[in-house]
């Protein structure tokens, strides 16, 4: 297998390098993953999470919680292995319920490996569901983390996620990884718009500090693509084209869902609700061939048969720790995804 994956990145280090003048081209994965529910079996005071506990709706058990984290380990370490064999540099992941689970996901052999540690804050969603970042210390090297909270216009509405911020380097290029998870369906559309533009004005404040900045915006939008929280909230655009000042957002997704494919299944459609859209600073190089500085390269659904129903109603669909209050013993109800990007390394 790490023969087959080695062969597969020289070619696509081959492909890339032929475009550039000189040197070779390396390249770096980042990606992000829904965890569904990563909560350990302990209460966290003032936190609705009694359907996580021993005697819950879930019963949910320290066998459970050692199988979820098994399973959670398995995706991320494999993430990004299909054209790199050292995996994701960084992973941003949602539905995690404090530092402890994180601890523990960390200590999982294929990430412990690796070395693999963590960026999270704990946030004031009444659940305790917060998101965190994942990261390689050998590629990626944070300096600066904060969340970014999400204000509320209705003073009476139930305080939600922020957006955790992560500045650091990958690279050697200077790089602004903002994680989300925007509010649910249940809310209505205006909270995830109001959402995007939240996130779009924290953008536009470092790429006005810092228009070299490399800025990843990334989570469980709740949306998709073409919906008014991503394409006017947060303007995230559809055509690489029509990226084209340092303020600009590309979204590679919207072209994905087009094709038929999505990170997860609701009434038998699919729905791409993860999404990692990049700045203009990402993209430049893409258009003119020029890898000098990091440079979106693909992007792309992480698919396992494993991560699938194999029988059965739902079939096709992800599989998910429980339905219908049946332990499935799986993994998210959201598939991961990934994006490539590549920088000249040497002469």
């Amino acid at each position: 297998m790490i023969k087959r994956l080695s062969l597969i990145v020289c070619c696509a280090l081959l492909s890339l390098t032929s475009t550039a003048q000189e040197g070779r081209v390396a390249m770096y994965s980042i990606g992000f993953y829904n965890l569904e529910n990563l909560f350990d079996t302990q209460h966290d005071e003032g936190k609705n999470d009694y359907e996580f506990l021993p005697d819950g709706a879930n019963k949910w058990s320290d066998m459970k919680y050692q199988h979820k984290l098994k399973n959670l380990a398995r995706v991320l370490s494999e993430m990004g292995t299909d054209r790199i064999p050292s995996g994701c540099a960084a992973i941003g992941v949602s539905e995690v319920e404090n530092a402890h689970c994180l601890s523990d996901l960390c200590a999982q052999e294929p990430l412990a490996a690796r070395g693999f540690k963590f960026c999270h804050i704990e946030g004031p969603d009444q659940r305790g569901v917060d998101c965190g970042l994942l990261y390689n210390p050998s590629f990626f090297h944070p300096a600066k983390v904060w969340l970014q909270p999400y204000v509320l216009k209705n003073r009476d509405a139930r305080p939600t996620r922020g957006f955790l911020t992560v500045q650091g380097t990958l690279a050697g290029d200077s790089v602004t990884i903002i994680v989300c998870h925007w509010p649910s369906r249940f809310t209505g559309k205006q909270a995830r718009v109001w959402a995007g533009q939240q996130v779009k004005a924290e953008k536009d404040s470092i790429v006005r500090a810092n228009p070299q900045m490399k800025i990843l915006i990334m989570g469980d939008m709740n949306d998709d693509p073409f919906d008014e929280s991503m394409a006017k909230g947060l303007g995230a655009r559809r055509k690489l084209a029509d990226v084209k000042t340092p303020m600009d957002l590309f979204n590679p997704w919207w072209q994905i869902l087009l094709d038929g494919k999505g990170t997860l299944k609701y009434d038998g459609k699919w729905n791409l609700f993860d999404q990692i859209v990049m700045s203009h600073s990402l993209t430049r190089g893409t258009k003119v061939k020029d890898y000098t500085s990091l440079t979106f390269y693909k992007a792309e659904i992480f698919r396992r048969d494993y991560l699938f129903q194999d029988s059965g109603r739902y079939k096709g669909s992800p599989l998910r720790t429980h339905a219908s209050g049946v332990w499935l013993d799986g993994y998210s109800d959201h598939l991961p995804v990934v994006t490539y990007h590549v920088k000249r390394v040497g002469i």
